[in-house]
């Protein structure tokens, strides 16, 4: 019992401020139906246990691979108008970016699954990947894509933090404080992060490396199941219990 009582002690649990609740989605990836059943088990649960405030929190990578890339945007856009909704940024959105910005970045782009997330645009990539491709098909993105969505894509942010509790897409740099948190450690992290067995600054809630069911640890929570793989995409409700995948 005294190893216990001390376990606790050095690993309190993390809690929310009062009345709170988040519910955290882990990566979509151009999962369009299944973003509409988390949607539907994040509202019967809102409507099973009300809350001073209910808060959605998407954890990035929302584009490529599925086959419905405007379909999540879209359905993101439309959530954000009735929902407390905050959008995390993923290393895909980073990586369109950077594309849009830089055509000649095509083939890294399409080497990540992006090119199911221009055809769902409208747009037809051909098989050449050359730099005027790039700069054809990023000009016809950039065309295609609505204010709203727009909007979602600038609306995106690398972290969050709420109580105990922070929020990124891959995860933290150990021993760095959160504030000195690099863009590319909050993108792109994985061993260094998910071999930490030491408590971070707050218990960190994260996707970007798949597994097959919620990876829930005493300092951190990974939310990517693959859903573009498995079919399976994870909703974590935080509140005053604890968290617990929906």
């Amino acid at each position: 019992m005294g190893s216990l009582l001390d376990w606790r002690k050095r690993h309190p649990r993390p809690r929310l401020p009062p009345g709170e609740v988040v519910y955290a989605v882990g990566d979509v990836h151009g999962c369009a139906g299944l973003l509409a059943q988390a949607f539907a088990r994040i509202d019967a649960d809102v409507a099973a246990r009300p809350a001073e405030r209910a808060t959605e929190v998407f954890v990035g990578d929302y584009i490529d691979r599925g086959p419905d890339s405007f379909g999540v945007i879209e359905a993101l856009a439309e959530r954000r108008r009735s929902r407390a909704v905050v959008l995390i940024g993923g290393n895909h959105e980073a990586v369109l970016a950077r594309f849009l910005a830089d055509p000649a970045t095509l083939p890294a782009f399409a080497q990540l699954g992006g090119l199911p997330t221009l055809i769902s645009y409208g747009l037809k990539p051909a098989g050449r990947l050359d730099a005027a491709a790039g700069a054809a098909l990023a000009a016809e993105f950039s065309a295609a894509l609505p204010p709203s969505h727009r909007d979602v894509f600038a609306s995106l942010r690398p972290s969050f933090v709420l109580g105990d509790y922070v929020f990124v897409h891959a995860g933290l740099r150990p021993n760095v404080p959160l504030g000195d948190q690099t863009i590319d450690d909050l993108l792109w992290i994985r061993d260094d992060f998910l071999l930490c067995e030491e408590p971070f600054e707050k218990f960190v809630v994260h996707g970007h490396t798949p597994v097959r069911a919620p990876d829930l640890r005493f300092n951190r929570a990974n939310i990517d199941t693959g859903a573009f793989a498995t079919g399976r995409l994870t909703v974590l409700a935080i509140d005053e219990r604890g968290h617990r995948p929906l």
